[in-house]
């Protein structure tokens, strides 16, 4: 599946300038890199959050495409009820053939308050993209801490103190979890390779049925970053295998070559420390220095990494 820079470029985009999110934010990277993928003009469903709130702030949209907003909670279950009309349209011959449907949802709107009718749609196997762009905390509403929120992480309901180093928890493996409902396809993507989110956006949309992307959007304003190097850090998130790309195609796992580099090359993979100390929401770890919770997250990760390793039955 060819990915021609240059005949993207000349494409439509259906996200506009103008819109207020912040500056420095990966999310509207994400949505610009999704939407150059499709073929066609897509009807698009966005649960509050940040990228809801920033580009539909009335009378105005920065969307040129059919655009719904819902709740929190209910994104799957819009895109779901919209998959249903379109299939009933397309069997009545109202229309010919059905758009492209797909549904942008953050982290609390998939990982926590979403999450039951995530599931739900993807149970009753309706044909449409979950694009999950993960800031990893519910930034559009004060920081707070959800299921994405990595461990250690500094957020508004998790502080930072000599008894407690920041979030206790660990995030929730969300990608395979939708693997674990019987999706046709899964993957995880990071903007910093645009190629490759762009290869996998087409295969999800080409399925029959439900496809998942879980795609990592660094925040400046909840991370503590400076607001240009959002692509450096999505970059080093798959660079430490903190965030290994990979696909999972009706059950059978694939790394991506971005992160099979890693494997083939192990000593080019960086240490978690690069990754954190661009982040003021991990200061507390290294000023004073906490060497215990960082060994503990790059065991959890290289763990984590083996794991992926095998299911893929890739040999480190």
């Amino acid at each position: 599946m060819s990915v021609n820079l240059k005949e993207l470029a000349k494409k439509e985009e259906l996200l506009t300038a103008g819109h207020r999110l912040c500056a420095g934010c990966a999310a509207p990277i994400v949505v610009r890199q999704v939407l150059k993928a499709v073929e066609k003009k897509p009807i698009i469903t966005v649960s509050t959050g940040c990228l809801e709130v920033a580009t539909s702030i009335y009378p105005y949209t920065a969307w040129k495409t059919p655009w719904i907003h819902t709740a929190f909670e209910n994104a799957a279950a819009t895109a779901s009820g919209i998959e249903a009309m379109m299939r009933f349209y397309e069997k009545q011959g109202i229309i010919k053939e059905r758009p492209d449907i797909i549904a942008f949802t953050g982290d609390g709107g998939t990982y926590d308050i979403g999450f039951q009718a995530l599931s739900g749609a993807f149970e009753r196997g309706h044909n449409y993209l979950h694009v999950l762009y993960d800031n990893e905390a519910y930034m559009n509403t004060g920081i707070q801490r959800s299921g994405g929120t990595p461990h250690a992480a500094w957020t508004t309901t998790s502080q930072v103190g000599k008894a407690i180093p920041g979030k206790l928890e660990w995030k929730k493996p969300i990608a395979r979890i939708m693997v674990e409902h019987n999706a046709p396809y899964v993957a995880t993507v990071s903007p910093s390779h645009w190629r490759d989110l762009i290869t996998k956006v087409r295969k999800g949309l080409a399925v029959d049925g439900p496809a998942f992307i879980h795609a990592i959007a660094p925040c400046p304003r909840g991370w503590r970053t400076r607001s240009d190097i959002a692509i450096e850090l999505s970059r080093l998130a798959v660079q430490t295998c903190l965030f290994p790309l990979w696909e999972c195609e009706n059950g059978e796992y694939r790394i991506s070559t971005p992160s099979l580099t890693y494997v083939k090359r192990p000593e080019r993979k960086k240490p978690i420390t690069d990754y954190l100390k661009l982040q003021g929401r991990f200061r507390h770890l290294f000023n004073p220095p906490r060497p215990e919770i960082v060994t503990k997250i790059q065991n959890f990760i290289d763990k984590e990494w083996e794991t992926l390793l095998k299911r893929a039955n890739v040999t480190s």
